[in-house]
Formats: structure tokens, C-alpha cells, sequence
């Protein structure tokens, strides 16, 4: 093997190696199986009856309610959008992101746009069963759904994930 072979070969398996890392980082794990609404709803049935408590500015109520607004949004229609331009290009690409490593960030605390405030007023299981029906009502229903708010057109399946990762996103900062 002469020189510029070996380098080519060390090269490619340098970036293979690479993008074999990078892709174990990106996935880290996830499932498919585990973005799926009947997974989310294991997580929030073992949670009734429970001690809930949350570590973060909201209270166990206001995030129940909050992810519940969310999935009956879908259905409903988002009271307040942003512009389509943010939509087609950084709503897009964080939902991508967020969706190909099957896990996401976002502020904790900030209501969805237009939304109602978030009093945190009704019990936790209140709360706790609302979400539940949303998500019911959600793999129920037949019509179309609604554009996300910041992310745009979904599928049934694009939506689902987003529920579920924006969940449990929510869920770390709960306890029982």
C-alpha cells in the first residue's frame, strides 16, 4: 500500500469512527418505542395516587395542565403563533433536532404563547387526569390537527413525538 492509499484508507476510517460516535451521542439510547403516547402514559400512571413534587418554578399542577394545554392545542388550534418565517427555518430545525435525538430543552416555566396562566389551583391528580385525557383524546382523533405554534405543520406521528419528548422534559423536574 503506498502512501497516499494509507492515508486514504485512515482517513475514511477516521470520519467513520467519527460519525459512528456522533451518532451514539446523537441517539443516545432513545427508542422509538419509548416516544410513543402509550410510553408517556405508563410514566403518568405510575405517578397517580402519588406524592408528586417538582424541583422546579411550577408546581406538579401547573406542568400537568401545561403539557395537557399543549396536546389539546394540537387538536384545538395554538392561540398565538409565531411568524411563518420562524416556523419554516429555526422551528423547524429545533423540532428536527429535537425529534431525531428523541429528546428535547425548553424553558420550564414559559407558557405557550396565548395561553391561559397557569394558576396551579386544582389538585395534582386534577391535573394529572386531564393530561391523561388529553393524550386519549389525542390518539383518538381522526380530523386534522392544528400547526404548532413554533414548529409548524406536524404529522400524527410528528406530533406524537413532540408530546412525548416535551413531557418528558417536563418530568425531570418531578419526583414521587
Amino acid at each position: 500500500m503506498n502512501r497516499r492509499q494509507l492515508l486514504k484508507v485512515t482517513a475514511s476510517g477516521g470520519l467513520l469512527i467519527a460519525l459512528g460516535g456522533g451518532y451514539s451521542w446523537w441517539h443516545e439510547g432513545v427508542r422509538a418505542e419509548d416516544l410513543t403516547i402509550a410510553a408517556a402514559r405508563i410514566k403518568l400512571d405510575a405517578l397517580t395516587g402519588n406524592n408528586v413534587i417538582s424541583s422546579g418554578q411550577w408546581n406538579p399542577t401547573q406542568i400537568f395542565d401545561h403539557c395537557a394545554q399543549s396536546v389539546e392545542y394540537s387538536m384545538s388550534g395554538f392561540p398565538q403563533h409565531k411568524s411563518s418565517l420562524f416556523k419554516n427555518t429555526a422551528g423547524y430545525a429545533a423540532f428536527s433536532v429535537f425529534s431525531s435525538r428523541g429528546r428535547m430543552t425548553h424553558g420550564l416555566s414559559e407558557a405557550i404563547p396565548g395561553a391561559p396562566y397557569l394558576a396551579g389551583e386544582s389538585t395534582i391528580q386534577v391535573a394529572l387526569v386531564r393530561l391523561q385525557k388529553a393524550m386519549d383524546d389525542f390518539q383518538q382523533y381522526q380530523d386534522e390537527l392544528q400547526p404548532h405554534f413554533a414548529y409548524g405543520r406536524l404529522t400524527k406521528e410528528q406530533y406524537e413525538v413532540a408530546h412525548v419528548i416535551h413531557l418528558n422534559n417536563h418530568l425531570e423536574e418531578i419526583a414521587s
